[in-house]
């Protein structure tokens, strides 16, 4: 882990086309502003990993649904 210390108005650039700005310091909340193409995601941690525990969960297969769903696609 990179550790920097910045100041208000200051940044940081990333990959040469993410910049984190601190526009604000109140206490020990820190406001951050980041400019990135549209094609790159920016999720809070919490929201990422709850994203990501959905994820898993959808993905597991569920073998006791499949005879469920023969009564909807039988032919008559």
């Amino acid at each position: 882990m990179l550790a920097l210390a910045r100041k208000i108005n200051e940044s940081i650039i990333i990959n040469d086309n993410i910049e984190v700005i601190v526009l604000e310091i109140k206490g020990d909340q820190v406001k951050l502003g980041i400019s990135a193409p549209k094609s790159v995601p920016i999720y809070r941690k919490e929201i990422y990993m709850a994203i990501q525990e959905e994820n898993i969960a959808a993905a597991k297969f569920n073998t006791e649904s499949i005879p469920s769903l023969d009564s909807v696609f039988k032919k008559e």
